[in-house]
């Protein structure tokens, strides 16, 4: 072992290791798993981080897989099982279809759940309308696909979200242009999806890894990637090396066929929606449904921090409804800043005064909304209040390591206090308590006239 990896191999190389070390680089404190459920694994992570998300577990999450081959294991052990390709190609449902193609990959989505992105402001690429996991059981094999089984997880994806078989547009396959699973798959996707649909809206059938070939850990969200892009794109991509449909699978069954050449994505009056599937030799099979984003996703409906506005005056106006209307932001503005020691919170302060000198055209609002709802908070931290000018000159002496009356400090306790508001009494200790939090804030506003 070369001297500069001793003691490092060890966990280096642990699977566990690896989405650990994502939680650490980029500190995240919500549950952080490794799933290995070998070529169905990064499906059946973004599953379980949608289920996360669902039981309010966790607000935002990472998930997907990755797939490296250090050593040439993989390529002797599947040689002897006689399950690569000739020239190395995945001919996925194609006739001339003769084994997969393995290759190494790296995929990642962020997921969140929709009414929070909407109200955060962040872009909507697709929604998951529904996903399922399941397993083959007993079957004529344990790496040989299982039709019904397959059949099952289709069904129960569908069931979660909540449509019908013909309201999916196309299905990106698992497809690894074996002889023995790409006909049941097609065969369970016939049986699926290709019934009672009309017969000029039959399912588009492709595979990424016709393009790519087979990621492993990485092809379930890779698929994924590529279903989303083609949903914003609006077209339906080809799949490649395919002489012709595979003739072990009775195409005229059903309304399935197979993209041999790209095609665009007609809008039908519904959202564009397309299925990803990702089968593991392991036996564990995932199905998600994919929709195409809502339009309300548009920026300028996104939530936007109101302009600051200094000199306001504080005056409470006659309101003639119970809506709380829209106030002028209040003068004062925190800016939050955190870093793991006091050196990287100045270096930090100093990063920020070159953005705004990169860019003078920032509002304050919009830069204290962004510090305190898209920045991970750390031990060391440092808020700077005031108008424009004041935080300006707070930034500085923080980025200088000096005091100023804007500027405050401190450490975060290991216990992480929290925080309380207390409004004393109702309102008679002097006139016109409250009228600056009712005239700036709306959610005071709105409470206080019901």
């Amino acid at each position: 072992i070369p001297t500069p990896y001793e003691g490092h191999l060890g966990n280096g190389s642990a699977p566990s290791i690896a989405s650990g070390r994502l939680a650490y680089t980029l500190g995240l404190q919500g549950p952080a798993l490794t799933i290995d459920t070998a070529c169905s694994s990064s499906l059946v992570a973004l599953h379980l981080a949608c289920q996360s998300l669902h039981n309010h577990e966790t607000d935002l999450a990472l998930a997907g897989g990755v797939a490296i081959m250090s050593t040439p294991t993989l390529f002797l052990e599947f040689s002897r099982q006689r399950g690569l390709a000739r020239d190395g190609r995945c001919k996925a449902f194609a006739a001339t279809a003769d084994g997969t193609g393995c290759s190494e990959g790296v995929g990642l989505v962020l997921v969140e759940r929709l009414s929070d992105a909407l109200r955060n402001g962040h872009p909507v690429l697709a929604v998951i309308r529904g996903s399922a996991v399941n397993q083959d059981g007993a079957s004529n094999g344990l790496t040989a696909p299982n039709g019904p089984s397959q059949q099952r997880v289709i069904e129960d994806a569908l069931a979660g979200a909540r449509l019908a078989p013909d309201d999916i547009d196309a299905v990106e396959a698992h497809g690894t242009g074996t002889a023995l699973g790409d006909p049941i798959e097609a065969q369970a996707l016939i049986a699926t999806y290709g019934q009672q649909r009309p017969a000029d809206r039959p399912l588009r059938l492709g595979s990424i890894k016709s393009n790519i070939g087979h990621t492993q850990a990485a092809a379930g969200v890779a698929g994924v990637i590529k279903m989303v892009q083609a949903i914003r794109q609006e077209v339906l991509p080809r799949t490649l090396h395919v002489d012709e449909p595979t003739p072990h699978v009775d195409w005229s069954a059903g309304a399935v066929e197979l993209l041999t050449e790209q095609m665009p994505w007609p809008d039908t009056g519904q959202p564009r929606r397309a299925a990803v599937s990702s089968f593991g030799i392991s036996g564990t099979n995932a199905h998600l449904i994919l929709e195409q984003a809502p339009t309300s996703t548009d920026t300028e409906t996104a939530p936007a921090p109101t302009p600051l506005q200094t000199g306001a005056e504080l005056e409470v106006q006659a309101r003639e409804t119970s809506e709380p209307e829209v106030r002028p932001e209040p003068p004062v503005i925190p800016w939050l800043l955190s870093a793991k020691t006091p050196a990287a919170l100045a270096a930090q302060a100093q990063r920020l005064i070159h953005h705004l000198d990169t860019h003078p055209d920032l509002d304050p609002g919009e830069v204290a909304w962004a510090l305190a709802t898209t920045r991970t908070t750390l031990d060391h931290r440092a808020v700077i209040t005031g108008d424009q000018a004041a935080l300006r000159d707070g930034l500085e002496a923080l980025a200088a390591g000096e005091p100023h009356p804007a500027l405050t400090t401190g450490r975060a306790t290991p216990t992480g206090g929290k925080l309380a508001l207390l409004y004393s009494g109702q309102g008679s200790q002097r006139p016109g308590m409250g009228a600056q939090l009712y005239h700036h804030l709306p959610t005071f506003a709105h409470a206080l006239d019901h």
